[in-house]
């Protein structure tokens, strides 16, 4: 499905009277919709269909020559992806029913309120983007691979988790509906964001603002613009980053911390797609598509009452939840490579090989930042390399040489108390033998990072296997 917002949708009005056509057209115009087509014929409707690029057909019940029940039915037939709303001046339910279950997406009965009919007529657009999209990702999910794999060329991963992602992305990039991206910091939500602004085919250029610590008049000054006089100081209009986004993409990184007075604001963005500059008393439309990131639980902030619980549903009508690092392991050597190659261009100097000893440190490092801070420890160790092989022990000063010790062995620990305690206590023969069985798994049997692992020198894992290894044999005798 083709890129179309809201502001583009094509209305059809169909009535007998010309009158409730002319002010109908009227309001739709006034309220975002320049595309509005009218017809006081019904006989003219199914031919303007097969010219005519229309998304919403609004059509009274009551007409001559064709009625609205018998074009709902052909509409139905031969345009099934169009949206259909009923108007009519009775108010009776069995009839509401029928048209319903004929095809129709909406009944309103005359006379219509302005509010209710440009609700109806987005409601029956977002309803048929919705369909639309349902059956875009029905059809991406079944495959494996994304169709348009050069859009995510600035994405390292072989991880199946990250392309299940991809074929979301370009199932629900088109959609003008909001995008909420989470996940920890330095997972690269940001990259999310210039992808699906990419493939959206959006005419607009993706505009980022970060909101974190911005109270509700920098927020709306930032987001909105002023006019003229509007505070002291504002000598001239200024337009707001909604206003410069245009027809593309407004990316709001770490909405999670968002004021709740601008949550109010943002709301009423996403609800009516409109907004007030400072100062100004008429609003104005938002052509762009929102997309917005959180590191935070924003689910648990709804619960706990500091984020609005309607702004969070209608953000996350599309979700992407960002794994950790340290959930798509298989990616670290990709990454790695991917970074020494990166961090060598950019320090004009051979880029270094990597020791595999390597790989098995990082599988073990917890990465609290993630991608990026994998790429902060890989730029330092090519910096900092005057041979040909990248050395580990920066990354150990890095902060990985709390994977050998305390960070990875007192994490749990730390987290044991008596009632985590089996019935019967182990030994500590079993306990050091537990230990050394999962330090040699986490080291994928590597002695010497087993040994550092648990804090001791090979040397001294060595004569404990050794140990073993004659009380297994001496059992066996």
């Amino acid at each position: 499905m083709s890129y179309k917002s809201l502001s583009h949708c094509s209305v059809l009005l169909v009535d007998d009277e010309a009158q409730l056509l002319h002010s109908a057209s009227l309001v739709l115009r006034t309220s975002g919709f320049p595309e509005v087509h009218s017809l006081d014929d019904s006989r003219a409707v199914m031919p303007l269909l097969a010219t005519q690029t229309v998304d919403v057909v609004v059509l009274d019940l009551m007409m001559p020559y064709l009625s609205g029940r018998d074009l709902l039915e052909q509409i139905a037939a031969e345009y099934p992806d169009k949206a259909v709303i009923m108007m009519t001046a009775t108010n009776d339910l069995q009839i509401a029913v029928q048209c319903m279950q004929a095809g129709a997406c909406d009944y309103l009965v005359k006379p219509v309120d302005k509010a209710c009919l440009v609700a109806a007529i987005r409601r029956a657009m977002e309803l048929r983007v919705l369909r639309a999209e349902f059956l875009s990702i029905k059809d991406r999910l079944l495959t494996n691979s994304p169709h348009q794999p050069a859009a995510f060329a600035d994405i390292v991963t072989q991880s199946p988790a990250m392309f299940a992602i991809f074929r979301y992305i370009e199932a629900i990039a088109t959609s003008p509906q909001p995008v909420l991206i989470a996940g920890e910091t330095g997972t690269g939500k940001e990259l999310i964001a210039q992808v699906l602004h990419r493939l959206s085919g959006r005419p607009g250029q993706l505009v980022a603002v970060n909101v974190a610590g911005l109270d509700d008049t920098m927020f709306s000054d930032t987001l909105f613009g002023h006019a003229k006089g509007s505070f002291t100081g504002a000598d001239r209009p200024r337009e707001g980053l909604v206003a410069s986004a245009g027809e593309g993409t407004l990316f709001l990184d770490e909405i999670g911390d968002l004021a709740m007075a601008s949550q109010v604001k943002l709301l009423r963005l996403l609800q009516d797609g409109s907004y007030y500059p400072l100062g100004a008393d008429r609003p104005r439309q938002n052509r762009a598509r929102v997309v917005v990131a959180t590191h935070c639980n924003v689910r648990g902030d709804v619960e706990n009452g500091t984020f609005r619980k309607d702004l969070y549903f209608r953000l996350r009508t599309h979700h992407i939840q960002l794994p950790a690092l340290r959930e798509r392991l298989e990616d670290l050597p990709q990454l790695t490579s991917h970074f020494v190659e990166k961090a060598a261009l950019a320090l004009n100097k051979p880029a270094p090989s990597i020791p595999l000893a390597l790989y098995q440190w990082l599988r073990n490092y917890p990465f609290h930042g993630n991608i990026r801070e994998l790429e902060g420890m890989v730029f330092d160790a090519v910096a900092r390399c005057q041979g040909t092989m990248l050395p580990i022990q920066s990354f150990k000063d890095a902060g990985a040489v709390e994977l050998g010790t305390q960070a990875i062995l007192d994490a749990p620990l730390a987290q044991v108390s008596a009632n985590n305690f089996p019935e019967r206590l182990p030994t500590l023969k079993e306990s050091e033998e537990s230990l050394i069985n999962e330090a040699l798994r986490r080291a994928d049997s590597n002695q010497g990072l087993a040994a550092s692992l648990l804090g001791i020198s090979r040397q001294a894992l060595n004569k404990r296997l050794l140990r073993r290894e004659d009380d297994c044999s001496g059992a066996g005798q």
